[in-house]
């Protein structure tokens, strides 16, 4: 008889979120705890035979977490692992070795393309997006057009947010003046937007994150000119950048 995958020996499919996470914790990434809980408990709310689409896996940390929440919800994961800082075919095979060895590997879909290349020919109703791709200004904001695919109440997690230079400015020219994104809130920099009509109150709650928007963008800026103790006494202890 053929196993499910959560049947077979080694993989994570339906396990506890501590039990996930510590093999999650392993590949390299910034992703926290608490930001990988959001994305463990959003496809645990969705529904039986929804699908997911994370826009950038780097070496599968955060695919993991999707993968691993349930067993009848897809999950197809968009990179095209090109060259660069982040990049490039040794980010795939780490990918696809990181899945193999948490017994996922087939419960993604992966598709090594470019996201937009990818949504032009998409056609299929989506549960959850989660945006975690190039993060300069024009990619991210065609990454969120992926909400498109979304019924109403459907929601878009978008890694970096108000960290990220270029993801931030993003969500103020394509997501603060649409009529079908509502801002929900954050957990550190993963932000969750609801397929919904916002409200002014709505709006007013993205400007209000500006603030801290530019103090990670200040923090950055000391951590380049390697002015950590400055950084300290901004709150930030971490030697990596705020995230």
């Amino acid at each position: 008889m053929t196993q499910r995958p959560a049947d077979r020996p080694g993989s994570l499919v339906g396990a506890p979120f501590a039990d996930v996470f510590a093999v999650a914790d392993r590949i390299p990434g910034w992703l926290t705890r608490d930001q990988a809980r959001r994305l463990f408990d959003e496809v645990r709310a969705l529904a039986p035979g929804a699908r997911v689409v994370e826009i950038g896996s780097h070496q599968g940390r955060s695919t993991v977490v999707l993968a691993a929440a349930r067993a009848d919800v897809e999950v197809v994961a968009i990179d095209p692992f090109v060259g660069g800082k982040f990049g490039g075919p040794t980010s795939r095979t780490r990918f696809e070795e990181h899945l193999q060895d948490s017994g996922l590997r087939d419960r993604v879909r992966l598709i090594p393309e470019r996201s937009e290349d990818v949504r032009d020919r998409w056609t299929s109703p989506l549960g959850l997006v989660y945006v975690d791709g190039k993060h300069d200004a024009w990619s991210t904001a065609h990454d969120l057009r992926w909400s498109a695919f979304l019924a109403a109440g459907g929601r878009v997690l978008v890694h970096d947010c108000f960290s990220s230079i270029g993801v931030t400015l993003a969500i103020l020219v394509r997501v603060l003046p649409a009529p079908d994104l509502r801002y929900l809130g954050r957990v550190g920099s993963l932000a969750t937007f609801e397929r919904a009509r916002p409200g002014l109150r709505d709006r007013a709650r993205i400007l209000g994150e500006l603030p801290w928007w530019l103090r990670n963008v200040g923090i950055k800026v000391l951590l380049r000119l390697r002015l950590r103790p400055l950084a300290r006494l901004a709150g930030h202890q971490d030697v990596y950048d705020p995230y």
